[in-house]
């Protein structure tokens, strides 16, 4: 008897995955036709078939197997533990089909096609490749759509075309991005579509400033799409820093709104609901934002200050010499924008953080805010600063603690509301599992490589915060161990779905629960 229920259970909780990764693979097709539609636009075909057969076929395998799955396992509304199972073979489902036209347009290996897909759709932006200036403009949308899809979750687009009662809010809650989040409506429908359309307006706001101010059309939409994800895919190799090397006369202004874009993607979908029906003070009212302000600002002040103290130029000017601000404002511009590229997790670069332009407490500094991260309801990656915020309330908890007498009461408070102990011992044990991972993934990369154990664990911390840049570069990326590549790629996975969802496939209980 036990045995047979055991069979039933595992039977129950495969066929609930299965039928509902077919509606995911249903919709990836047609995700795929877009990148086909820029091929034929562009007269790419005319010079090589195989840009058209690397998104034609793929989108063909995955409706039809979208659709082998959708009736060979029907399902009925999932519980929470089967969400969970969702999420996570949905994302690897996505980044198995969404890394062939990488294999069929630009001949490229599977492994590294499937790790520039989930980098991809993870909103990581770490790469495989070089050589993207001369790419075929459709590969370079297919990156840039698959963070944009990725940017507000797979699932989140799937809910919108098929919401299934209870599901909905099972999915929605499984793919993490939470702490008791406050939705800006009631219902998850309508919660879900000014989500969807305010992440849709921002990015053809950033897309139609940087088009304005001079950057290609192409360009703009790509990066429009990168930076409101939090992704950081460009189309160049030489990221944000192309438009300066190319002379474009307008790539500081390009610099400024590119921020902005970051900054929108890298804070609260909820804040900016609330800012757009009128309330200004959503910026500053609640702890996450006043901290998110906060760190942003104290980490560039440091590294402008590390960048003054360390570099001649500033010692020989004075203030009313017109040079000192010049290069007072250039030097600012590009720490600000890589504080912020660091901290949404978006990883867009004027600068490499591997040149000297950057100190050695810069770098450590970067580390910290892979960690660290975008807000909660954000596109961002990283930890949370929320979490943040509660870890420094518990430590300032436990020091208060040893004040006072036993008995009394020292609840965490965070914006009026206690925070429950089940919610403490989450985020204790995500933290941990961060730990446990970055260390995992740093030893793996230093045994098999040629790396320092500070590039190691810089990979592990970009791959986990689904950050982008890291103090490898993108030539030795390419050249890593395959073992070390699928150490990334699950680590990008576990950074996304904030690893617990990740830990059930390979939990046996979870499979027959």
């Amino acid at each position: 008897m036990r045995k047979t229920r055991y069979f039933y259970h595992r039977a129950d909780t495969l066929r609930s995955v299965l039928s509902f990764c077919g509606s995911l693979l249903i919709a990836l097709a047609g995700f795929l036709l877009l990148p086909l539609l820029i091929a034929v636009i562009c007269g790419e075909y005319k010079k090589d078939l195989h840009t058209i057969t690397a998104f034609f076929l793929p989108a063909v395998l995955s409706v039809s197997l979208g659709i082998l799955l959708k009736k060979s396992f029907r399902s009925d509304n999932p519980n929470s533990l089967q969400a969970a199972l969702i999420c996570s073979v949905g994302w690897l489902g996505f980044s198995a089909i969404g890394a062939l036209p990488y294999v069929l347009g630009i001949q490229s290996s599977y492994i590294d096609g499937y790790f520039e897909a989930m980098s991809g759709f993870s909103t990581t932006g770490i790469t495989m490749y070089t050589g993207l200036d001369a790419m075929p403009q459709s590969i370079l949308f297919w990156r840039a759509l698959t963070q944009w899809v990725g940017g507000l979750g797979i699932l989140t687009m799937f809910l919108v075309v098929a919401p299934k009662g209870g599901v909905a809010h099972h999915l929605f809650g499984a793919e993490g991005h939470k702490i008791n989040v406050d939705r800006p409506v009631p219902g998850l429908a309508n919660t879900i579509k000014i989500l969807l359309a305010i992440y849709i307006i921002y990015t053809f706001f950033i897309a139609l400033l940087l088009f304005a101010l001079g950057m290609p059309f192409f360009d703009s939409l790509c990066h429009g799409m990168a930076a409101l994800a939090t992704g950081g895919f460009s189309p160049h190799d030489a990221s944000i820093e192309y438009y300066r090397l190319a002379g474009y006369s307008n790539y500081i202004l390009f610099d400024y709104v590119i921020i902005l874009g970051m900054i929108f993607g890298g804070t609260s979908f909820v804040v900016h609901y609330r800012i757009l029906r009128g309330n200004g003070r959503a910026l500053f009212d609640n702890t996450e934002v006043r901290y998110w302000w906060f760190l942003i600002g104290v980490f560039t002040l440091l590294i402008l200050i590390e960048r003054i103290v360390r570099i001649e130029h500033f010692h020989r000017l004075n203030f009313l010499d017109t040079n000192f601000w010049l290069h007072l404002e250039e030097d600012f511009r590009i720490i600000l924008f890589q504080v912020v590229s660091i901290i949404t997790t978006t990883g867009f670069g004027t600068r490499d953080i591997t040149t000297t332009f950057f100190g050695d407490g810069a770098r450590q500094l970067f580390l910290v805010m892979m960690v660290i991260g975008g807000c909660v309801g954000s596109t961002g990656g990283g930890i949370k600063v929320l979490r943040v915020a509660i870890l420094n309330k518990l430590f300032r908890r436990e020091v208060y603690r040893l004040t006072v007498p036993p008995q009394a009461i020292t609840t965490i408070v965070v914006d009026s509301e206690p925070v429950n102990l089940d919610e403490i011992q989450r985020i204790g044990a995500l933290f941990f599992g961060w730990m446990i991972l970055l260390i995992f993934g740093g030893g793996i990369t230093e045994f098999l490589s040629h790396h320092t154990g500070y590039q190691a664990l810089s990979g592990m911390f970009s791959a986990l915060g689904n950050v982008g840049p890291c103090f490898i570069s993108v030539t030795d990326m390419a050249k890593l161990h395959p073992i070390i590549k699928v150490v990334y790629i699950m680590g990008m996975l576990a950074g996304r779905l904030e690893i617990l969802p990740v830990l059930l496939i390979f939990s046996r209980k979870a499979w027959r629960s």
